[in-house]
């Protein structure tokens, strides 16, 4: 019987949890969050309002533009990190393709801005001059 209280007390909960995440996102700074939201997204959107995080556009060869958020100073790493993180969350939402192999895509294509190639993982972003709302691009690379 304590157990059955438990469960219902964790569904009262979630069903709290829910109800007050979608006022929450019906603020005008988190109205762009999509209803499904994670307390992650929460963080990066407040983050940006503060000037603690940046937005890189990355654009894909068919013309897709996402829009990926990091801290100020992110390094070229945590940008591949953050775009893998926005293209699972979409995915996931969308019920697409469940898994890619980021091995591969990361032998495959590569990150360059201003014609620039993103080579070097542990250099931050603002060295190569990357700043907010600038556009990264995402490319094939060419067969040696």
């Amino acid at each position: 019987m304590a157990e059955a209280e438990e469960e219902l007390a964790h569904a009262e909960v979630l069903e709290l949890f829910q109800a007050a995440l979608a006022r929450l996102v019906q603020d005008p700074l988190l109205c762009d969050l999509p209803p499904q939201v994670t307390a992650e997204e929460i963080g990066s959107q407040v983050a940006l309002e503060y000037g603690q995080a940046m937005t890189v556009r990355v654009c894909k060869a068919d013309g897709e533009t996402m829009p990926v958020v990091v801290v100020q100073n992110a390094s070229v790493l945590e940008l591949k990190k953050a775009l893998r993180r926005h293209v699972q969350l979409r995915q996931a939402r969308q019920g697409g393709v469940q898994h890619l192999s980021w091995k591969y895509i990361w032998r495959t294509y590569h990150l360059t801005y201003a014609g620039e190639k993103l080579a070097d993982d542990r250099k931050k972003l603002r060295e190569y001059g990357i700043r907010n709302r600038d556009e990264v691009s995402f490319i094939k690379k060419l067969r040696k």
